[in-house]
């Protein structure tokens, strides 16, 4: 393994990364959002473990790490009706784009990564929601277009590391936590909890967040960063084994194919739809009511 100063594209200079790819023509592609996780985390847990454990994964296994995105999926559909509960009236300072922009832009990204030659793209969305059916959607149709090999995981992506039976506590709870505590410990800070009879809500704070473990955090990131490699060296299994030459996509292709077999689908992505059984919308008061159903227009 060479010795590198950096795996983060951005800070690389043109020969380290031509170095990099030499070495091994994988690029990881880390997603997120800035999105209430409670008190204790920073806003931007979803994207800052993300990139944190693809630079990780990037420097134990070889690969270049792209610039994370802070744009995600939130706010309308199911994720709209999720956050009325959990977050209410409170400013929740979000980074949220609807489904259809962030795929748009995620089929431009795997463009811009094919184009260069890498062999593999791995791509990681430390947020999770509905989307996650559509993001397969949309490489069911992009991967045949592509020389490039992409897969995709999404959320912690690990096995509790906890030693008892009590769960992973949801969305901010002490999973989540613990592994933002594992890969950005400036970013998580108990003392801001509140107490345990304080009325809520909590900025979605899940539950067991004060059982956080910084160690059972750095187990799972471990398992983690072992499972990026995994999906990398199977990328790069699969583009040797089928030697692809499809010429690379241009601005003009993706157009295309977006107004030819991906705009009609966006009505029914799984982001779209509106409630599942029984679900309540948004108090048509409260700040989620007007794009819980939100409709595409383009």
């Amino acid at each position: 393994m060479m010795n590198r100063r950096d795996v983060r594209w951005e800070r690389m200079f043109p020969d380290e990364l031509e170095a990099a790819f030499e070495e091994r023509p994988v690029v990881y592609l880390p997603y997120g959002l800035c999105e209430p996780h409670g008190p204790q985390n920073a806003l931007g847990m979803d994207a800052l473990r993300a990139h944190s454990a693809a630079c990780l994964a990037a420097r134990q296994y070889g690969g270049i790490v792209a610039p994370p995105c802070y744009w995600h999926v939130h706010e309308h559909g199911g994720e709209g009706v999720w956050a009325w509960p959990r977050i209410g009236e409170r400013r929740p300072w979000l980074t949220a784009v609807p489904v259809w922009m962030f795929l748009k832009n995620l089929f431009y990204h795997i463009r811009a990564a094919d184009a260069l030659g890498f062999h593999g793209a791995v791509v990681f969305s430390g947020h999770a929601g509905p989307f996650t059916q559509d993001i397969a959607q949309l490489l069911a149709i992009v991967q045949p277009r592509l020389a490039m090999r992409v897969d995709v995981l999404i959320g912690i992506g690990a096995e509790s590391a906890f030693e008892d039976d009590k769960g992973m506590g949801g969305h901010a709870g002490r999973g989540e936590t613990s592994v933002l505590w594992a890969t950005d410990p400036d970013c998580v800070d108990l003392s801001r909890l509140p107490p345990p009879d304080a009325p809520g809500p909590h900025f979605a704070l899940g539950t067991l967040a004060a059982e956080s473990d910084r160690r059972a955090g750095e187990r799972m990131v471990a398992a983690l960063v072992a499972r990026l490699g995994q999906m990398a060296d199977q990328l790069l299994a699969d583009y040797g084994r089928t030697k692809p030459t499809h010429k690379p996509l241009t601005f003009d292709d993706v157009e295309d194919i977006w107004d030819r077999e991906i705009r009609p689908l966006i009505p029914e992505f799984n982001a779209m739809q509106d409630l599942k059984p029984g679900q309540e919308p948004p108090p048509q008061d409260s700040r989620w009511y007007a794009n819980w159903r939100v409709r595409y227009r383009g």
